[in-house]
């Protein structure tokens, strides 16, 4: 979290006044976490860049509508994740499947009807680590939006429940359903890449 150089009710006040320094302030202190935020979901430095961009536009623009239930910080993390899904659905990267057709197929008996893979990694396999980080990275944004932004903001931005559920305007128990549903998908898709490996 980052730490603002003056208090946070008197730093939202001088913002609603306009105040230049103030937006510096803002700035200096949320810009390197909102970037962060969003290069989970653009996978270009210059996109991502400009997602903070027009989130700290967006937010200088409507510091008026802040409501003073939630922090400075939580909000301008709604603000960035909105403004890297709009560059997102711009983009049209690559077409998303179905949830459904991503989530695991159960027997009667309650076996899956295609076990997992097992991944236990071997000496080779940990030497490969940036290729599996690539690989998490590639099976994530095959996720169709709405889950992979729950997956992403909670398992990799280590916001919790409530936080998401702030961030993206829906229910904590919506962020459970999906966040469930996310990684359900996920290993579908990380058992499919596995397979297709060799592995």
């Amino acid at each position: 979290m980052s730490v603002l150089p003056v208090d946070e009710a008197t730093l939202i006040a001088r913002l609603r006044a306009r105040d230049d320094e103030a937006f510096a302030i803002l700035v200096r202190a949320y810009a390197g976490r909102l970037l962060r935020v969003a290069r989970r979901f653009l996978n270009r430095e210059e996109d991502a860049r400009d997602a903070v961009q027009d989130a700290f536009v967006a937010a200088f623009r409507s510091i008026g509508n802040f409501k003073a239930g939630s922090t400075l910080g939580t909000w301008l993390h709604r603000i960035v994740v909105n403004s890297a899904l709009m560059r997102l659905r711009t983009m049209r990267r690559h077409p998303e499947e179905e949830i459904e057709d991503l989530l695991p197929r159960f027997l009667a008996d309650g076996h899956q009807v295609q076990p997992s893979v097992d991944w236990a990694p071997s000496a080779e396999e940990m030497v490969e680590r940036a290729e599996t980080r690539e690989l998490v990275r590639k099976s994530i944004d095959q996720l169709p939006e709405t889950h992979r932004t729950v997956l992403i903001l909670r398992d990799i931005e280590e916001m919790s429940t409530d936080e998401v559920a702030e961030a993206l305007g829906i229910t904590a128990n919506a962020v459970k359903v999906r966040l469930h549903r996310a990684r359900q998908a996920l290993r579908t898709v990380l058992d499919r890449e596995m397979r297709e490996d060799g592995r």
